[in-house]
């Protein structure tokens, strides 16, 4: 029973103090990731806007589902082993721009991701996500910054991404 004691309290202990951390850390962060690929701007635009499409080639989600629009703005729902997540696009131009927006105040987390297409020195396009995200969850907040990391999720976008032209991993840059 002592050993239970003295395990149950390091455990309380432990998660005490990342939770102060997690408090301590700002709850918004940016954080930039990009990659060069063989295809033109046009072609990366059309396949990231396709939303549909998503799951065919994200290995991170189950299913798209295209919500009504709110406040005439497109919306869709990304469903992964994390839940479901509605975005509204909040910008788009083609072949240059696409802004997305988490639209759940409920999430633990939120934020925006832009995603931008210039044509690359090597004639393909280089494509750059940049993320301003929050964490409200002070426990979350300590995992994303010490064990997640802020981009992890935008490096496996851009190596699915790759993979789905047969192009090879991508090096990523900020």
């Amino acid at each position: 029973m002592k050993w239970f004691l003295i395990v149950l309290g390091a455990l309380v202990a432990l998660v005490a103090v990342i939770a102060i951390v997690g408090a301590l850390l700002p709850r918004d962060h940016t954080a930039t990731r990009a990659a060069q690929f063989r295809q033109p701007p046009t072609a990366l635009f059309a396949v990231v806007r396709d939303f549909a499409a998503l799951p065919s080639w994200r290995g991170d989600l189950k299913s798209v589902e295209l919500v009504p629009a709110r406040d005439g703005l497109v919306c869709y729902r990304e469903v992964s082993r994390h839940g479901p997540i509605t975005y509204v696009v909040r910008e788009e131009r083609a072949a240059e721009r696409l802004v997305l927006e988490i639209a759940d105040d409920n999430l633990p987390y939120g934020g925006r991701w832009t995603f931008e297409f210039r044509v690359a020195p090597n004639g393909g396009a280089e494509m750059r996500i940049t993320e301003h995200g929050f964490v409200k969850n002070v426990i979350f907040r300590f995992l994303a910054h010490f064990v997640f990391g802020y981009t992890a999720t935008m490096e496996s976008y851009l190596r699915d991404l790759a993979k789905k032209f047969g192009e090879p991993a991508p090096q990523f840059s900020k």
